[in-house]
């Protein structure tokens, strides 16, 4: 489940605006998401052979070139799949939850 939750988080990160790795990085540990680089890349690997990312190069005034992600047209539909089920899931466990408590008070 954690999975799929990251990769929601980091398609919708790149949702936004076309971003750098360590970009990505930052606004998940801005979002108390801690993830290393070691998770990261692998991830962005995957979405790209599946699909849902591409990636072009940009030269660095700080630096060697970076690469920047983008989200694909299948990207931006399998984030709105990803989001769908996400808010079906927090729906479901917030009915749940709310249930419990009003039955234990």
């Amino acid at each position: 489940m954690k999975k799929g939750i990251l990769e929601m988080c980091i398609l919708a990160i790149i949702s936004k605006e076309e971003v750098y790795a360590s970009d990505i990085i930052d606004r998940l540990k801005s979002g108390n998401l801690i993830v290393v680089e070691g998770t990261l890349y692998p991830m962005l690997s995957r979405l790209k052979k599946a699909g849902h990312l591409d990636h072009y190069w940009q030269e660095s005034q700080a630096g060697p070139p970076r690469k920047y992600y983008r989200l694909t047209p299948e990207g931006e539909e399998f984030l709105q799949n990803l989001s769908t089920s996400w808010e079906e899931m927090v729906k479901s466990v917030s009915s749940l939850t709310s249930k419990n408590k009003s039955n234990n008070e």
